[in-house]
């Protein structure tokens, strides 16, 4: 009975590291390609007519560029914790171009655009409409940054309140039907490209919106995994060999 645990608990372990091994190779061709789509010269986002099909997770962190009209009245506020401290992602929609002005370009809608980084500080004046108003470009305007994934639901142990303006999360969907948009991208842009936007020099009213702020990082832990479930493997091993050794003297 005791071999046959041994046995399973082995050949149980080799193949958690196998698998660890497997998702190690996974997750380096992951960063690899974020690598260069962030690094890629900005394309255009893909047209209207293929947000209903398309596979977001295909495209993130796809360095793109859009055109349109920034719809500042339906800014809203979405908790954050950066490098700068807490504060908040100043989430504005952008009424696009129908064509982005080009031909293959996007068809029209909206795409939620994260501006940028506030501190806690700015909070209440980034909540007043005209404030956001006076601080945001009339007229049509070029944002280039980082394809992002919805964030559905909300932040650790709080859901969104969309009645309240309360956003833990930038939930793509959620904020567009609190705001009344009627096509919405399903994904949302982080505007600036950080390995195009200079070091932060600290949070100053002049400075805000602050974008260029997407932490492109991923944990990587899986060779550190692998080695451990291959060293408890060889433990039983040597676990074995013992108990056979004890064994044999006994005899």
């Amino acid at each position: 009975m005791l071999a046959l645990a041994g046995i399973a608990l082995f050949f149980g372990f080799v193949a958690l590291g196998t698998w660890q091994v497997k998702r190690l190779s996974w997750k380096l061709a992951l960063i690899e390609r974020v690598q260069q789509r962030v690094h890629a010269s900005p394309v255009a986002l893909p047209p209207q007519a293929e947000w209903a099909r398309l596979d977001p997770a295909a495209l993130e962190y796809q360095a793109v560029q859009a055109r349109g009209q920034w719809l500042a009245a339906k800014t809203v506020l979405a908790q954050a914790a950066t490098e700068l401290g807490s504060g908040f992602w100043v989430m504005t929609p952008l009424q696009l171009e129908p064509n982005n002005g080009q031909d293959g370009g996007q068809d029209g809608g909206q795409v939620l655009v994260n501006r940028g980084f506030i501190p806690d500080s700015q909070r209440a004046a980034w909540s007043e409409p005209a404030y956001v108003a006076s601080h945001t470009p009339a007229g049509p305007v070029d944002v280039s940054g980082l394809l992002r994934l919805s964030e559905p639901g909300g932040g650790f142990l709080r859901h969104n309140e969309p009645a309240r303006q309360r956003w833990y999360s930038r939930d793509v969907a959620a904020i567009a039907r609190a705001g009344g948009l009627g096509a919405a991208a399903p994904f949302f842009i982080d505007a600036g490209i950080p390995a195009q936007t200079p070091p932060l020099p600290g949070a100053s009213a002049s400075q805000v919106p602050r974008p260029g702020m997407t932490v492109v990082r991923f944990h990587n832990n899986h060779l550190v995994y692998a080695l451990t479930w291959y060293g408890l493997a060889a433990m039983v091993v040597g676990a074995a060999w013992l108990v056979a050794r004890h064994g044999k003297k006994k005899a």
